[in-house]
């Protein structure tokens, strides 16, 4: 494998990893290793976050797939967060 090629792969792999942390933060997907739904919405927005900052970051540098699927996957974790808040707003007036 080329190295520019294992280079866009680490780059694909990274957003995956925090798209899948940010998921499993959100209480979306189960963690892995305890089999539980484990809710940190304040983590959740620490790793969406980092994805933003490499959105800003990597600016100009990417290939049209790459920026199609770091773009589209920020896209799809706000609006997934954006929910999450809106289920947590719901709930708590409901306790009230």
């Amino acid at each position: 494998m080329a190295e520019q090629e294992k280079v866009n792969e680490y780059f694909l792999s990274l957003v995956f990893s925090l798209s899948a942390a940010a998921m499993q933060q959100m209480g979306k997907i189960s963690n892995p290793i305890t089999n539980k739904i484990e809710k940190n919405l304040e983590q959740a927005k620490v790793s969406i976050d980092i994805i933003e900052m490499l959105v800003e970051k990597t600016k100009g540098n990417l290939t049209v797939e790459e920026n199609k699927f770091i773009t589209s996957t920020l896209s799809d974790l706000q609006l997934n967060f954006v929910d999450e808040l809106d289920k947590d707003s719901k709930m708590e007036h409901r306790t009230n």
